[in-house]
C-alpha cells in the first residue's frame, strides 16, 4: 500500500470514528455473544496495559471503556459498535496477569477468551497491546503463543510510549519486534501508541479499518 492510501485509510477511519460507535453487550459467557454478521477486532492485553484508555483514543470518546484504577475490572467479552449500519464491532477482552480475582474466577475468564478466539468466525483480527515500559513479559508471550495455536492474526501494539524516553523506546520497539518474529500468527510491524498524546492512534484507526475489511 503507498503513502498515499494510507493516508486516505487514515482519513477514512478517522471519520468513521468519528460517527456512531456504542456500546452494544457485555458478555460474561459464549451464549450471549451478540449474532456473528460483521467483523470483530479484539483488544487484548495485562490488566494494567491501558487498554481502556487506548480504546477511548481510538474511538474518540472519553469514557466508551470504562478505564480503572483497579486492574483486572473488565471481566466480560465488552463489545461495541462501529459504523451506521454497523460495519464491524470492537471486542473489549478481559484483561490477563494482575487480575485480583479468585483462581476460580481467573480460570473462567481463560477459557471464555481461548473459546472465543478459536471459534469466532468473525474475529478479523486481535491486538496485543504490550506496556512500553515494561516491553513483551511472560503472560504476553503466553498469549501470543495462545493466538498461534488458534490460528488468530494479531498485531502488537506497544501502548504508554510517552511514559519513557526516546532511546528506551527504540530498544523496547527492537525487542518487541524480535518477539513478534517469533510467532507465526503475529504482524512484524509494531503500532507504538500513547493514548494520552494521541501517538500513533490514526495509524492504528487505519489498521483497524483495513482489518475488519470495510
Amino acid at each position: 500500500m503507498t503513502e498515499q492510501d494510507l493516508a486516505a485509510l487514515e482519513k477514512r477511519a478517522n471519520k468513521l470514528f468519528s460517527g456512531r460507535v456504542e456500546f452494544l453487550l457485555s458478555a460474561p459467557q459464549l451464549k450471549f455473544l451478540p449474532e456473528p454478521t460483521v467483523p470483530e477486532i479484539a483488544f487484548c492485553g495485562r490488566s494494567n496495559v491501558g487498554k481502556s484508555s487506548l480504546l477511548n483514543a481510538l474511538t474518540g470518546r472519553k469514557a466508551i471503556a470504562r478505564a480503572s484504577v483497579t486492574p483486572g475490572r473488565t471481566q466480560e467479552l465488552n463489545f461495541f459498535e462501529v459504523g451506521e449500519p454497523t460495519l464491524f464491532r470492537l471486542v473489549d477482552m478481559p484483561g490477563y496477569g494482575f487480575a485480583k480475582a479468585p483462581v476460580k474466577v481467573v480460570d473462567k475468564w481463560k477459557n471464555l477468551v481461548k473459546t472465543f478466539l478459536r471459534g469466532r468466525a468473525v474475529l478479523a483480527r486481535t491486538l496485543v497491546l504490550v506496556d512500553a515500559r515494561h516491553g513483551p513479559k511472560d503472560v504476553d508471550r503466553d498469549m501470543m503463543k495462545m493466538l498461534d495455536e488458534a490460528a488468530v492474526g494479531y498485531r502488537v501494539v506497544l501502548t504508554k510510549a510517552d511514559k519513557i524516553k526516546a532511546s528506551e523506546l527504540e530498544k523496547v520497539i527492537a525487542l518487541t519486534e524480535a518477539e513478534a518474529r517469533k510467532h507465526v500468527a503475529a504482524f512484524p510491524e509494531i503500532h507504538v501508541t500513547s493514548a494520552e498524546k494521541g501517538m500513533g492512534i490514526g495509524e492504528l484507526r487505519a489498521a483497524v479499518l483495513g482489518d475488519a475489511g470495510v
